[in-house]
């Protein structure tokens, strides 16, 4: 394995939640020395950082393309509800099913959005995760609408990401400021005659 190929040290223990930026390498703001590095961003990579390598356009097309999708996705809702008409199960049960869409559409959304702004506990994340995700694939709607969102604003996670990178970089430097030099330059001692 060249040095390219070697894998990023995981990361120190209480240190960094997972998704946040690596330790190793060099520093992505062009100074080329070591530090933390930005954590990417699913669609924008590292462009978030500098706004830069197309991100105005990745943006516009985060923000269509989740639109199209909730959009093709209510059109599906549209045809299964039509499926209820045509069954004529009742008015109670389409409301059931009206409400029960509306419902988990609203709690993906607000999971979704919080996700973008805050990580969540780790301590309870397992099982939370696992007993919420039927509800946000019911709820795809308000997912992808929290995408729409978000990125009218920033990258969907730019400002959490952007905290974390910034928290990361401020511990380098005084990582780095508290350092009193490199111990292998320093001269050894003279002797003591007795």
């Amino acid at each position: 394995m060249s040095d390219e190929q070697t894998p990023a040290p995981s990361p120190e223990p209480g240190g960094q939640q997972p998704g946040g930026p690596a330790s190793a390498g060099a520093g992505s703001d062009g100074q080329g020395r070591g530090g933390p590095e930005p954590a990417e961003i699913r669609f924008f990579g590292t462009t978030w950082v500098h706004h830069d390598g197309g991100y105005g356009l990745r943006r516009a097309g985060v923000a269509v393309g989740s639109l199209a999708l909730a959009a093709a996705g209510a059109l599906v809702l549209r045809f299964a509800f039509q499926g209820l008409e045509i069954a004529a199960v009742g008015p109670f049960v389409g409301i059931l099913v009206v409400a029960g869409f509306a419902i988990c559409s609203a709690l993906a959304f607000r999971r979704t959005w919080d996700g973008f702004v805050r990580r969540p506990d780790q301590a309870g994340r397992g099982a939370a995760d696992t007993s919420s995700q039927g509800l946000m694939m019911i709820g795809f709607i308000g997912s992808l609408l929290a995408y729409f969102c978000r990125s009218l604003v920033e990258a969907p996670g730019e400002k959490l990401h952007r905290a974390e990178y910034a928290a990361a970089r401020e511990r380098h430097e005084r990582r780095r400021g508290a350092r009193t030099g490199n111990p292998a330059a320093k001269k050894p001692r003279p002797k003591k005659r007795r």
